[in-house]
């Protein structure tokens, strides 16, 4: 099996293409930023087994792969092809069935009215301009919250995007500016943990 790898704007990250589908076409990436969260993935829970891994990200076509900043790439990069490409001669799943990554954030039930509305424009354009962008690079920016009366949207940045040094960049003078375009209730845009 030959698995591609690509870098990342983030040098702690890693994307990993093995040639099959991931989650599958048309799904929303899913995050795992410990191991304890990995539990429904057999193939997160595998590569978290690498020592030096700290998070992996699950993409429809690819996995992002996140190391500790004390560990080098050279050290590590075998292995975790190794495990991409054990997993997937054993044919084994990327998620067990029923699994799910766990929720982040509000969903839409939290707000009513012009602010739901608001809310919904805010997560199409997220789902429609920003996450297909960003998964190109290895990350996924998901929505957290809206704060009605200062106008703040908090984003999560997952996979190669959190911690990146361009994610500020990319927030501010991309997503930020993109929502305030479209959507002039929102004032800025701010990252959460």
């Amino acid at each position: 099996m030959f698995i591609q790898t690509e870098d990342t704007p983030n040098p702690a990250s890693l994307k990993f293409l093995p040639g099959e589908p991931v989650l599958g076409a048309g799904a929303p990436p899913m995050d795992f930023p410990t191991f304890e969260s990995a539990e429904g993935s057999p193939l997160a829970r595998a590569l978290f087994a690498v020592d030096g891994v700290v998070s992996v990200l699950l993409g429809a076509d690819f996995v992002t792969v996140s190391k500790d900043q004390t560990v080098d790439w050279v050290h590590i990069k075998p292995s975790v092809l190794g495990v991409i490409a054990d997993h997937y001669a054993a044919g084994l799943p990327a998620l067990e069935a029923g699994a799910g990554a766990p929720k982040a954030g509000a969903n839409l039930d939290d707000y009513e009215g012009e602010t739901r509305e608001i809310v919904e424009q805010i997560v199409e354009l997220l789902d429609t301009r920003v996450r297909p962008a960003v998964a190109q690079d290895g990350g996924d920016i998901t929505f957290s919250r809206y704060e009605e009366g200062e106008g703040v949207v908090f984003l999560h940045m997952q996979g190669a995007c959190a911690g990146c040094p361009a994610s500020t960049y990319t927030l501010k003078q991309g997503v930020e500016n993109m929502l305030k375009h479209y959507v002039p209730e929102v004032t800025r845009v701010e990252a959460v943990a």
